[in-house]
């Protein structure tokens, strides 16, 4: 209940009297969006709507299928896509709500544009270290998801009542995501809670279940199995790491979305406390990396010191302008100074 009640006392007046007259918003969630930043900007918009607002979704760029059904997933409009009417709508906008991220940086070319808006910008978010561009800032890293946050904001705002099926289903989504299946530290009771209450309200969580975990394409369990050939395991470092070529996305068809998940079956070994996944991008120059662990261990500080990332203690991204090969020698070097740390780690 403490958090609820630093809530209440330090953001409830602010957005209240933000959100007082009907006026145009537009919802951001981060590039590559995943289920956490969707779910949270859909089920705002909703909520926004039902009060009055003017809401509009625009992503960065385009995000997974198995995210697509989520209730107002149809009128999201793609920044990559249609930059001009983006900007029209961005402009126009009397608010800007930034949503599972807490950097400009995040958002690409969109970043800038943003950041040049006259628009009020609030950020909700539950990651560390966050930017001083917004004229609102509500953030909370010791909640495990943005959803969780936003389901908060509207319970502290009095309008539980107005959580309708769609927009619990939405929230779920990204408590579900998140939360690694209620599986990572960042669930507490009050997690269990928020969803119980969303069950209440007409989130369907077995159907929920389905459509994201059970909507595999052929190429994605194909690009599983080679990721799965290419794990291995550093025993003595405890950590795991997988790698995935330009070429082997290729040669499955690969799709945005399709290696979410893949990095936790590192974890999956027995001893270990750290596992890694290394995805190249050849055309532009860089690999993208995804972090896990157990513990003690935070990927988070080794993120930021080593790849240009970060996220929460226990999950986090980076990426770095290196070949694969490169990137494999580098991570193996930064490994060695933490081999301490990881010995000790759980």
């Amino acid at each position: 209940m403490c958090i609820l009640a630093r809530m209440k006392i330090e953001q409830n007046i602010a957005l209240k009297s933000l959100l007082e007259n009907p006026q145009k918003t537009v919802i951001v969630p981060h590039k590559s969006p995943d289920g956490d930043a969707m779910g949270s900007c859909l089920g705002w918009k909703i909520l926004l709507e039902k009060i009055g607002h003017t809401a509009t979704v625009i992503s960065p760029d385009h995000y997974p299928n198995f995210l697509k059904w989520i209730p107002g997933s149809d009128e999201v409009l793609i920044y990559e896509d249609s930059p001009e009417v983006a900007q029209k709508h961005l402009l126009q906008a009397d608010s800007i709500f930034v949503l599972d991220f807490n950097s400009l940086k995040r958002i690409g070319d969109m970043g800038d544009f943003i950041g040049d808006c006259k628009a009020k910008k609030i950020i909700i978010d539950h990651h560390r270290d966050p930017e001083d561009f917004a004229d609102l800032l509500i953030s909370y890293p010791e909640i495990g998801s943005t959803c969780e946050l936003v389901y908060h904001l509207i319970s502290t705002m009095g309008q539980s009542d107005l959580i309708d099926k769609n927009i619990a289903t939405a929230l779920y989504v990204g408590i579900l995501t998140d939360t690694g299946s209620f599986r990572f530290p960042s669930v507490t009771p009050t997690t269990h809670k928020v969803v119980a209450h969303l069950i209440e309200c007409g989130a369907e969580h077995s159907e929920i279940s389905n459509k994201i975990k059970d909507t595999a394409s052929l190429g994605r369990l194909q690009l599983l199995g080679i990721a799965l050939n290419n794990l291995h395991y550093i025993e003595d470092l405890r950590t795991a790491y997988i790698t995935l070529s330009t070429e082997e996305l290729n040669s499955c068809n690969y799709q945005k979305g399709d290696t979410e998940g893949f990095v936790n079956y590192g974890l999956s070994i027995e001893g270990s406390v750290l596992a890694i996944i290394l995805i190249e991008n050849k055309q532009e120059g860089y690999v993208k990396m995804s972090f896990r662990s157990k513990g003690t261990f935070s990927v988070n500080d080794f993120a930021r010191t080593h790849f240009n990332g970060g996220g929460h203690h226990n999950a986090a991204g980076g990426r770095i302008e290196k070949s694969l090969v490169e990137t494999v020698e580098y991570l193996l070097e930064k490994l060695e100074l933490c081999r301490g740390d990881l010995q000790v780690a759980y």
